[in-house]
């Protein structure tokens, strides 16, 4: 029987190498473990941003992205560039996707919901990809459009939600066309640990309109920082016209378009919306949607419209293990058990052969 050595590749999320001190908690920390790896043995180091892992220029990298690069042992060129790409070039604007799923809004004469990551962090969302999308929608015609944004905090500044909440308000007024429907932070309607009791207040304040009522975005925002909120952690905020209804809650026959093109956050609002054997929470009203269109793919398991199909990869990592009769155990905690699994094989969900997985439960 032949024996192989065992191999480990260790992934610090989030430690990088910079010589200068100041406010750099790796260089401060004491590890002695680390230096004496790095004394002992040959190493070398990454770039983690920009067109190094697939990013636009000077864009900062994240976890998603490295472990993609990382499993992939080559740059991949991520869904964020995809999009601006097609935006560029016009292709975006005829996506049959997105095209069916407006068309169906248009002919039903009901609402088309645009909801995500209202942000230029370029993690999750970017900004300029739900402005072409209310382009896109003004354009077919569509008669009621309205945006359910969610505020970031993480992965850019924690106040910055009023800038990106202005320039959509501009881009709205600009056109005359589209309104902004609810405010949140991203701690509600992004989880992805399981923490039901977040989506189901997210999904409250879409379909039911249980919120902070206000009238104006920009001073919603503003009464939510007096009250010590930052973004990410902004309470469901429902946007109400002058009689105190709601500007656009979600009912029978509207449309959804969840516009973050990151998958594992925005999973479990996209189960609450359209998964038939959903139990997390009761669902009342569960609307009837006329379509539910994912801008990439979210889980092979959901069997919705994608707006961007994922480009699979052959020959990474994962694959040239198991095809050379070698097995590997991937091991994380909750917090970053999809980035070992899922990115890590580019995309793919399922195992390949010989491919174990542990997974501890984060506390």
């Amino acid at each position: 029987m032949k024996h192989h050595k065992r191999c480990m590749l260790f992934i610090l999320d989030g430690w990088g190498a910079r010589e200068d001190r100041h406010g750099n908690a790796v260089a401060q920390a004491e590890t002695p473990f680390l230096d004496k790896i790095q004394k002992q043995y040959p190493c070398s180091q990454l770039l983690t941003f920009g067109n190094a892992v697939g990013l636009p220029d000077k864009i900062m990298g994240n976890s998603e992205v490295g472990h993609l690069n990382i499993g992939a042992g080559r740059v991949v060129h991520q869904n964020l560039i995809r999009i601006d790409k097609a935006i560029e070039d016009g292709s975006f604007f005829e996506n049959k996707a997105i095209s069916r799923l407006m068309e169906k809004v248009k002919k039903n004469r009901s609402k088309l919901h645009l909801m995500g990551l209202v942000s230029d962090g370029g993690v999750h969302s970017q900004l300029a990809h739900l402005f072409a999308l209310l382009d896109m929608a003004r354009r077919k015609q569509l008669s009621q459009v309205v945006v359910h944004a969610i505020l970031d905090g993480r992965d850019t500044p924690p106040t910055n939600g009023v800038k990106y909440l202005s320039a959509l308000q501009s881009h709205i007024q600009a056109s005359g066309f589209g309104a902004i429907a609810s405010i949140c932070g991203r701690f509600y309607a992004m989880d992805r640990d399981k923490r039901w009791d977040r989506i189901e207040k997210a999904f409250r304040l879409y379909t039911r309109g249980q919120g902070v009522q206000e009238i104006d975005p920009i001073a919603a925002i503003n009464s939510a920082y007096e009250k010590k909120e930052t973004d990410e952690f902004v309470n469901p905020i429902v946007m109400v016209k002058e009689d105190g209804t709601p500007r656009g809650t979600v009912k029978d026959g509207d449309g959804i378009l969840f516009f973050n093109f990151r998958a594992d956050r925005a999973r479990e609002i996209t189960r609450a919306f359209t998964d038939k054997a959903f139990n997390e929470f009761e669902r009342n009203p569960m609307p009837d949607l006329c379509g539910y269109t994912c801008m990439t793919l979210f889980e092979e398991g959901f069997s919705l419209p994608i707006a961007f199909e994922p480009v699979y990869m052959v020959n990474i990592l994962g694959e040239i293990i198991s095809s050379n009769g070698l097995r590997q155990l991937r091991i994380a905690e909750t917090e970053k058990y999809a980035h070992v699994t899922y990115f890590f094989n580019g995309g793919r969900e399922e195992p390949f052969e010989g491919e174990d997985r542990c997974l501890i439960p984060s506390p």
